[in-house]
């Protein structure tokens, strides 16, 4: 769904798992490191990687964990000079921007200024190469420097953050430090505040609905093709709705629509996608089949972010950010 919105949209960019052979122990500060990512790509080198290049959320992941990357690609600062929020933690006066004029390429002469020893991106199953490289950018891209790939789709958020983790920890990343321990208790704590919510919610017989729009299009999120709605759903019982109709031929991740059948699903929630060229709920609502739903003239939304880091520490924030949105949104 990300590449297919990110076309839809001109600039929005859609939204673990790593088989790490030899990722599992603790990576030696010297000698040869070998890591194999979700493509089955084996990277080897002489010895661990210390300068890391990532995509903004897999550098925010990477960060959480310990990892510190030189350089990022993807939305980093937004228009107000703010921090992305795709980006995390990341400090963005501490890295090197090396992404390219448009979507998919990077300006690979500042890559190469770099001196990477590694570049690191989430991956699709339904697409053959990493997130923000277009094919021939990423085989560009290989001649200067070693990929890893991480799957990003068809795998519950806990997993994808453990494998981040243990990238993290391959390279060389304090993964069981105090704070990463804290910041797992705090996201555990907050997913058990959503399961209480969820739990009242399915009692009451309400739902959430996951949606989105540009100028061309509405659309409805299939949760059980994101980690993070799947795993609010399957495991922490969040009701939110599937749609009948998925747009198969863009990987399932949500149904297109015309803005004339914004009204073809209901909730008693609007979950909306907060990506910088999804429509704020103030402008959808400028149709006005969105405007009449119940939730929309209520005003009952909640956030959806949905391109976050995959980290304990970005997501306790996002969902205990969540928790408080559900209770006050929630029908009374």
């Amino acid at each position: 769904m990300r590449r297919k919105i990110q076309a839809i949209a001109g600039v929005l960019a859609i939204s673990g798992v790593l088989a790490g052979c030899g990722s599992r122990a603790e990576a030696p500060a010297s000698g040869p490191w070998s890591y194999t990512d979700d493509r089955g790509t084996v990277v080897n080198a002489d010895k661990r990687p210390e300068r890391v290049v990532a995509q903004v959320s897999a550098a925010g992941a990477l960060k959480d964990f310990g990892v510190e990357a030189v350089g990022t690609f993807g939305p980093l600062v937004a228009d107000d000079g703010s921090t992305e929020p795709e980006a995390g933690s990341v400090d963005p006066a501490k890295v090197t921007d090396v992404t390219g004029p448009s979507y998919g390429e990077l300006n690979m002469e500042r890559l190469a200024s770099l001196h990477p020893d590694l570049l690191v991106s989430g991956k699709y199953a339904e697409f053959a190469g990493l997130w923000h490289l277009t094919q021939d950018q990423e085989e560009t891209v290989r001649k200067i420097v070693p990929t890893v790939g991480v799957e990003q789709s068809g795998v519950a958020l806990p997993e994808s953050i453990r494998k981040y983790r243990e990238l993290a920890r391959a390279l060389g990343g304090d993964v069981d430090s105090e704070r990463v321990r804290a910041d797992e208790e705090r996201f555990n704590a907050a997913a058990q505040r959503l399961r209480d919510i969820g739990a009242r919610l399915r009692a009451e017989n309400r739902t959430i609905l996951a949606v989105g729009g540009t100028p061309q299009e509405y659309f409805v999120v299939v949760p059980g093709r994101n980690p993070d709605l799947d795993y609010y759903t399957k495991e922490l019982g969040l009701p939110i709705r599937t749609p009948d109709h998925p747009d198969t031929a863009g990987g399932g991740y949500f149904e297109r629509l015309s803005w004339e059948n914004a009204n073809a699903y209901t909730g008693d929630v609007l979950m909306w996608d907060t990506r910088r060229a999804s429509m704020k709920p103030e402008q959808m609502k400028q149709n006005p089949l969105f405007a009449a739903q119940p939730a929309a003239a209520a005003n009952r939304f909640v956030e959806w972010d949905a391109v976050a880091p995959m980290s304990y520490a970005s997501y306790a924030r996002i969902m205990t950010k969540l928790a408080d949105q559900l209770e006050a949104a929630m029908p009374r």
